[in-house]
């Protein structure tokens, strides 16, 4: 399979997700700025990343009070989220002019956004000057779910939220499931050997 070489290296890692990262400044105006450039760092201490300009306004809230909330993106709030991308927060209200509704936090003082199904409050440890981009390495103080996606013994089902993907400039609802972790070699079981079991089960 032939491939051609780009002479100009770029970021072409994708899917990733388009997340809406929510802050405040430090007299509590809130504010919303979409990040494609986010990612999990480690899993013990859990922490994340955002990547940001230093020209964005957002940049300067978190820069001041060191914390944010990772919002996740449905289908839903795709549009909102594209709008929050291209918008600057000095100029309007992301909140008023998305509709959305800014929710107190558990943990910082940034709110999160109540339309997600799933917050994730973010407290950051440093910052990195990168070049284009500032990266924000943080600590995961805190993460609240939807429980509209919560089953009677209180796991989490993702998969029913809708969320989207961010692709070279395109969103994508997710599709359907190809596999599950640690599927590739997980051991099959046969028909027969399913039925045995069946059986097995009524002699009981």
């Amino acid at each position: 399979m032939a491939k051609t070489a780009f002479e100009k290296p770029g970021n072409f890692l994708y899917p990733l997700p388009a997340v809406m990262v929510s802050c405040s400044g430090k007299e509590g105006k809130p504010n919303i700025i979409t990040v494609a450039w986010a990612g999990t760092v480690c899993s013990d201490p859990p922490m994340v990343s955002v990547s940001i300009r230093k020209s964005r306004y957002s940049h300067e809230l978190i820069a001041g009070t060191g914390e944010f909330v990772i919002n996740l993106t449905t289908k839903e709030l795709t549009r909102a989220a594209d709008y929050c991308g291209v918008r600057s927060g000095r100029d309007v209200d992301k909140f008023v002019e998305c509709h959305l509704t800014p929710e107190k936090s558990e943990k910082v003082s940034a709110p999160g956004i109540a339309e997600s199904p799933v917050s994730i409050e973010c407290r950051v440890r440093q910052i990195m000057e990168l070049g284009s981009h500032d990266m924000f390495l943080a600590d995961v103080v805190c993460v609240r779910v939807d429980e509209r996606y919560l089953d009677e013994k209180g796991r989490f089902h993702m998969e029913d939220a809708g969320l989207t993907a961010y692709s070279h400039g395109t969103y994508y609802e997710l599709g359907k499931t190809i596999g599950s972790f640690g599927y590739s070699v997980k051991k099959k079981t046969s028909a027969s050997g399913k039925r045995g079991r069946e059986k097995k089960g009524r002699k009981k």
